[in-house]
């Protein structure tokens, strides 16, 4: 299965999810939260940390996100992570 950055149109593919999300992390603007501040990189990253780090209202309160928003990104954290070696992701992000 192929994976492409939605982050603004980048549209690059790549042939595994772990090249994807650090594509995502190195290669785009990193982005503020709206509900804590925290600076983290954008996509994956970004929606993981928003949806893990706080509830799921906080998140439309900060965002403006409707509830097919929500389950939109819900979704995608579940395909992610569900094929995604975590592990190897964050020891290429430590390089």
């Amino acid at each position: 299965m192929a994976w492409e950055c939605g982050i603004d149109g980048c549209g690059s593919v790549f042939e595994d999810v772990e090249s994807a999300v650090v594509h995502q992390a190195t290669e785009h603007e990193r982005r503020e939260c709206k509900v804590c501040g925290t600076v983290v990189p954008d996509g994956y990253l970004a929606i993981r940390h928003a949806f893990t780090e706080h509830s799921r209202a906080e998140y439309v309160r900060a965002y403006g996100a409707s509830s097919e928003d929500v389950r939109k990104r819900e979704k995608l954290l579940e395909e992610i992570e569900a094929a995604a070696d975590v592990e190897a992701i964050a020891n290429e992000l430590k390089r």
